[in-house]
């Protein structure tokens, strides 16, 4: 047989009563069906007691309205020949009811055996209308067989008396029994409360007694999850555990049922499985002694008490002194404190536990009465309090013995800049819990949860800023290798935010990039930066990684804020790394201090590895020396083009017409960007140079750099033929220009040179950039980087290649 417990969502009405009686129906077993009270009858109980012990005459108000609820049921619910007679035994027990409240109301005074009695009410009533729609079932009042002391509110059950008594009052030759949960009776027969979720203690007490195969507990959740569901969106549902997992993940808030149910089928090792009456195609959890598989999550389940009050007892005088703990937890005991977490220092300097908050004053009473002379007369011995804590438990029998479980739980923390208070666990390894601030609960419980039930795949969430050449570029080729790297590197890149000129729009479960601009226009909102980085934190999603694929010094300006705040920033925007030194070293310190990734290869020859690569050589020993750098494709486009038909402004247009300068082409011809360049690669190096250290020799009088565009290009016609003779001479010894940015004997400079044919740089072709970089170890032979150094699809790739090493933190 087995014994099947129907929570109140699951007959909260005339339709989902009908599920439950098609569920009873079709069980081949005999059964036993407890069931609570219809939903929310209880609460409206409570608040009535409430009303009447005040002496407020709106109880009778919501009294009928509990009246007309029942009565309601009973229409929707019953055949007609029963409705008659279940509506004279329901309005009798009302009278019953109305009687004993308005004695309440009366003397104005609510003791909790008069309030036990009372909510038993819905219990009795529910249980009668299951009873009455359930053809051929019987009934039992457990008031008759579940024996309890006389702790009105919370009994605890006499087991050996309780259990002969189920064995005679619950005749097994009938198909099915119904019998109200969360009531029982005392030795003088006066109704106790189980305490609230007692119905799930009555039908484990009741299952444990009978040696049932398995006890069904139903209600409005698929069964325990990994997480609860209002905090952690990615919560699943968990197949099986453990009743030591169940315990412990019940215990620390995760209320699907009542913890003390597990224990009566535990010690007779029947089965839970905790199903959803709203949805019979889940399979639910199921409780048992089932050994873990090799696929199991190393934890089975996260759950947490979100209000808690931490208590540190420290000091001196416990130092080495033998009782100090015995005699606050019985201070604690006295006081009637049920404590919920407790740790102590090694040294025996302090002891840390939690309680609810609303024990913290009596508590502090208590403990200061206990070390009245340790704390008032010696001060030995100070107490201090921490208000609105959160609790965290991570709970797994896979825990056990494995190395790591610690490792993710503080590195999944200490990434996302929470702070741990308390930490305590076992020497059983099942449970391991923290303490933090209340404000960090839900991110604390996304990240813990991503950080290991998504352990099968790293997840990185993107948060990319300017969808131009380049940054529309890369949500191209992220789009096109999304299955590559999920299915072969169980890497999986969300694009979680988008922001450009025209708005910005944010999903956490991911942002469609086939149709995101349409997006934008339809659905997004005005672009505003400090909104866009706010909403990155209050999400919270771990791993994310902020993209810049802009030019704005507005953009840069938030790269502080970001990482200090745990998020990954790759940048192809240069503005940052190449302005003041101290900004510079702030935000790679800030970096490395949070344990985030700053990356900006593509500042520097586009999707070239070139400050990977320096940085490879100084982290391995090495030592820069000499770096030699063509760095604009700009200006070698311009000097490959030069030729005896094609004049030094000429190829300037050409240059500006192609794109590959900017509108104002003096930007790339006054060498700044190069200046910029090479300021960032002689920091990656390990020198501390600022913008005005850069010796920049230009090849164009100063007169090109005055007045306006026109004017520019009106001088610039000018110096065609001084360059045409130059060109020739140059030519004519069989060399190439170059504009080559230059590091030597700790000194920055850039300048226009010539070189021959056996120079690296002579063959450059196009847009084409080359590093040479000379190092103790490379240093009778230069390391030659070359390669496209500009174009939106290798920038692209490039910061691409940057978001994938943000994976590898």
């Amino acid at each position: 047989m087995k014994v099947l417990k129907f929570g109140g969502s699951s007959i909260a009405d005339a339709a989902r009563i009908k599920t439950v009686n098609d569920i009873i129906v079709s069980q081949p077993e005999k059964c036993v069906v407890v069931v609570s009270a219809f939903e929310g009858i209880t609460d409206r109980l409570v608040t009535i007691c409430q009303l009447a012990s005040e002496g407020n005459e709106n109880y009778k108000t919501e009294l009928t309205a509990v009246m007309t609820h029942h009565l309601k049921i009973i229409e929707d619910t019953l055949i007609a020949k029963n409705k008659q007679s279940v509506t004279e035994k329901i309005k009798s027990l009302h009278d019953e009811l109305e009687v004993i409240l308005h004695s309440v109301f009366l003397t104005k005074e609510l003791t909790p055996k008069n309030q036990d009695l009372i909510l038993s009410f819905g219990e009795r009533i529910s249980s009668y209308i299951i009873y009455n729609r359930i053809e051929g079932s019987d009934y039992a009042d457990s008031r008759d067989f579940i024996k309890t002391n006389s702790d009105f509110g919370n009994a605890k059950v006499n087991f050996e008396k309780t259990y002969f008594l189920i064995k005679k009052y619950l005749d097994l030759d009938s198909k099915v029994i119904i019998v109200p949960g969360f009531i029982g009776s005392n030795n003088k027969n006066d109704t106790t409360t189980l305490g609230r979720g007692g119905s799930d203690y009555t039908a484990s007490v009741i299952a444990a007694a009978l040696n049932a195969e398995i006890l069904e507990i139903w209600t409005n959740v698929d069964g325990f999850l990994t997480a609860d569901p209002r905090i952690v969106s990615k919560a699943h549902t968990i197949d099986q555990m453990s009743y030591a997992e169940a315990i412990e993940l019940s215990h620390f808030g995760a209320k699907v049922i009542y913890t003390p149910t597990i224990q009566p089928v535990f010690q007779k090792n029947i089965p839970i499985l905790v199903r959803n009456t709203l949805n019979l195609t889940s399979k639910g959890t199921w409780i048992g002694n089932a050994k873990k598989t090799a696929q199991s999550s190393l934890i089975t389940g996260i759950s947490s008490i979100s209000d808690i009050t931490l208590i540190t007892l420290q000091g001196t005088g416990m130092v080495g002194v033998p009782g100090t703990a015995m005699r606050l937890f019985r201070a604690l005991a006295r006081a009637s404190i049920n404590v919920i977490l407790i740790t102590q220092a090694s040294s025996e300097h302090s002891i840390t536990f939690a309680i609810i908050p609303s024990e913290t004053e009596k508590a502090v009473e208590s403990i200061n009465k206990e070390f009245a002379k340790e704390i008032s007369q010696r001060h030995e011995i100070n107490i201090l309090f921490e208000r609105d804590m959160s609790i965290i438990a991570i709970v797994g029998e896979g825990m056990k013995n494995t190395p790591g479980i610690s490792a993710t739980l503080f590195r999944a923390l200490g990434r996302s800049g929470i702070s741990v208070i308390a930490v305590a666990q076992g020497s059983s390894e099942l449970n391991i819990s923290v303490g933090i601030k209340k404000d960090n609960l839900r991110k604390a419980m996304n990240v813990i949860h991503e950080g290991f039930f998504l352990s099968t795949f790293k997840e990185l969430n993107i948060f990319l800023v300017g969808t131009g050449t380049i940054g529309g570029q890369l949500l191209v080729q992220i789009n096109k290798q999304w299955n590559f790297l999920m299915e072969k590197h169980h890497l999986k890149v969300k694009v979680t935010g988008i922001m450009n000129i025209n708005g910005m729009i944010s999903n956490e479960n991911g942002i469609d990039l086939e149709n995101y601009e349409m997006t934008i226009e339809k659905n997004g909102e005005k672009a505003d930066i400090n909104k866009y980085i706010e909403r990155i934190f209050s999400l919270n999603l771990r791993n994310s990684v902020f993209i810049d694929c802009t030019a704005s010094p507005d953009i840069a300006d938030k790269y502080y804020e970001l990482l200090n705040s745990f998020v990954f920033v790759v940048t192809a925007n240069k503005i940052a790394n190449s302005s003041e030194y101290s900004l510079y070293k702030k935000l790679k310190e800030t970096a490395l201090a949070r344990g985030v990734k700053f990356l900006y290869e593509t500042n520097v020859g586009a999707g070239l590895p070139i400050i990977n690569t320096i940085n490879d050589l100084i982290m391995s020993g090495d030592r820069i020396l000499k770096i030699e750098a063509v760095l604009s494709g700009t200006l070698n486009f311009i000097f490959n083009t030069i030729s005896e038909n094609v004049s030094l402004s000429k190829a300037i247009l050409m240059a500006k017409e192609k794109g590959y300068s900017e509108p104002d082409p003096r930007i790339d011809l006054s060498g700044s960007d190069v200046v910029r360049k090479l300021l960032i690669l002689s920091r990656e190096a390990g020198y501390a140079f600022e913008k005005t250290d850069v010796q920049v020799n230009n090849f164009l009088p100063k007169e090109c750099f005055e007045g306006s565009i026109d004017n520019f290009w009106e001088t610039l016609k000018k110096v065609d033929a001084e360059f045409e003779v130059k060109r020739k001479e140059v030519s004519a010894h069989g060399e190439k220009w170059r504009f080559v940015a230059t590091l030597d004997n700790d000194k920055p400079f850039i300048h226009l040179i010539t070189v021959n044919s056996k120079h690296p740089a002579f063959d450059l072709e196009g847009s084409n950039n080359i590093i040479l970089i000379t190092t103790e170890r490379y240093k009778e032979l230069p390391m030659v980087i070359k390669g496209y150094g500009a174009g939106a699809e290798v920038t692209a790739a490039g910061v691409f290649a940057d978001i994938i090493r943000c994976a590898n933190n």
